[in-house]
C-alpha cells in the first residue's frame, strides 16, 4: 500500500499544475475580449423623441477610438432610407461627431462602426424619432399668407358693385333727358294754338260789331 500511495502523491501536483495552466489560458484569452471598448452614451439618446433633427450626432465611447481613414463609419438615414449625413464623421479622443441634414422627420436610424483602442472593430445601432408635425411647422405661415389672398377678390367684388350702379342709372337719366323736352314743347304749341284761336275770335267779333253798328246808323239818316 505504501508503494501505490507514492505514485498518487506524485500525480496530484502535476494535475494541479495542469489545472492552473488551463485556467491561466482561459483568463488570458478572455481578457482581450472583455477589454474591447464600448459605446457609453449618445446625443441624442437611443429612443429619444426630438422636436427637430439635431445639427449633429455625438457618440461617446469608453476609450479613445482609432482615427484612421475609413475606420470610423456612421450612417444616418430617415424612414425613406435617404442619408442624412452631410460630411464624414470626426473622431476626437473618445467622441465621434457626425453632422446631419435637418430636413427629415419620422424615425431616424443610426448605424455606427468604429475600431476600438485594442484594434478590434465594434459596431451598433439605435434610433430616435422626429415627429412629422415638427417638420410641418412652417405650414401655418403658408396658411396665414394664403388668407389675405382672398381679400383682393372681395375688394374686387366690392368695387365692381359701384361700377354697376352708374350703368343702372344712366339709362334712366338718358330717358328722362330725352322725354322731358317733348311734353313741354307740345304744351307750348298747344298754348300758342289756343291763344291764337282766342285772339282770332276776339278780332272776328270786333269786326262783326263794327259792321253791325254801321248798318244801323244809315237808315236813321
Amino acid at each position: 500500500m505504501t508503494s501505490s500511495a507514492a505514485p498518487r502523491r506524485r500525480l496530484l501536483p502535476a494535475l494541479l499544475a495542469a489545472a492552473a495552466l488551463a485556467a491561466a489560458a482561459v483568463l488570458t484569452t478572455a481578457a482581450p475580449a472583455s477589454a474591447h471598448d464600448e459605446l457609453v452614451s449618445s446625443d441624442p439618446a437611443a429612443g429619444a423623441t426630438l422636436d427637430a433633427v439635431p445639427a449633429e450626432i455625438t457618440l461617446t465611447y469608453s476609450a479613445e477610438i482609432l482615427a484612421e481613414d475609413g475606420a470610423t463609419q456612421v450612417q444616418v438615414t430617415d424612414e425613406t432610407g435617404a442619408s442624412l449625413a452631410e460630411t464624414a464623421p470626426v473622431v476626437s479622443g473618445t467622441e465621434v461627431t457626425q453632422t446631419l441634414s435637418p430636413a427629415a422627420s419620422g424615425v431616424v436610424s443610426v448605424v455606427w462602426r468604429v475600431v476600438s483602442s485594442d484594434g478590434h472593430p465594434i459596431s451598433g445601432d439605435f434610433t430616435f424619432t422626429v415627429p412629422a408635425a415638427a417638420a410641418a411647422a412652417p405650414t401655418p405661415t403658408q396658411t396665414a399668407s394664403s388668407a389675405p389672398s382672398a381679400s383682393p377678390s372681395a375688394t374686387t367684388s366690392e368695387t365692381a358693385a359701384p361700377a354697376a350702379t352708374p350703368e343702372a342709372t344712366d339709362p334712366a337719366t338718358a330717358e328722362a333727358s330725352d322725354a322731358s323736352p317733348l311734353p313741354w314743347i307740345l304744351l307750348v304749341v298747344a298754348l300758342l294754338i289756343v291763344a291764337g284761336a282766342i285772339a282770332y275770335l276776339f278780332v272776328a267779333r270786333g269786326r262783326r260789331g263794327a259792321g253791325d253798328g254801321g248798318s244801323t246808323g244809315t237808315p236813321g239818316r
